[in-house]
């Protein structure tokens, strides 16, 4: 049987000053926590833009800096679309029903090739794949090719219950899992990823 395509997202925000990392500007400032943002933006499209293994796709918010020139290089850029972050992993989703899928953020600098190598592996076997985070939430959700499911249904965000609430929307379906990984929401979780010599 065909291998089904395999196609990695990244989804990113334009990176300007109030936009991006609010949370961790409050404590860096928000010159620095921008700044930080575009450099682990393009630290992971360094490490994983140019795999071959996958096609890795930039999606962007909002749609009109589609056009922007802040982007580093990638394969293509494309637009999230409206609504929360669910309703803008959906449409990714639904944009590539043929295609193995994975998407992630662009602040999690823990992501490295092997990450998203397993990840694709686990949808050999599996309907979905996540990348649990120790707040609750997930920074790598996968689906197969060919599935069509909400998979965001009433996924309160933003909190200890992202996960959990999304797994519930997949009981029927088996369901894998990656290793625990964490983004820098705020200036502890910045201070920890100095610390622990796991930089850029």
């Amino acid at each position: 049987m065909r291998r089904a395509r395999r196609i990695l997202t990244i989804m990113a925000k334009q990176p300007v000053a109030g936009a991006v990392k609010t949370r961790l500007a409050a404590g860096l400032g928000a010159a620095r926590a921008t700044g930080f943002y575009r450099a682990a933006l393009a630290a992971e499209l360094r490490r994983l833009g140019g795999d071959e293994r996958w096609r890795t796709v930039l999606a962007v918010s909002p749609d009109r800096a589609a056009e922007a020139r802040c982007w580093p290089g990638c394969n293509k850029v494309t637009t999230q679309g409206r609504g929360d972050v669910g309703q803008r992993m959906q449409h990714i989703f639904d944009q590539n029903p043929n295609a193995d899928l994975v998407i992630i953020g662009s602040d999690i600098p823990g992501i490295r090739p092997g990450h998203i190598a397993r990840a694709f592996a686990q949808l050999g076997r599996h309907d979905a794949v996540f990348g649990p985070a120790g707040d609750g939430g997930f920074w790598l959700v996968g689906r197969r090719a060919g599935l069509r499911a909400a998979l965001f249904s009433d996924v309160r965000w933003s909190g200890p219950h992202a996960l959990a609430d999304t797994l519930r929307n997949l009981e029927s379906l088996k369901t894998g899992f990656l290793d625990s990984l964490d983004d820098i929401d705020d200036i502890e979780d910045y201070r920890a990823w100095r610390r622990s010599g796991n930089l850029l």
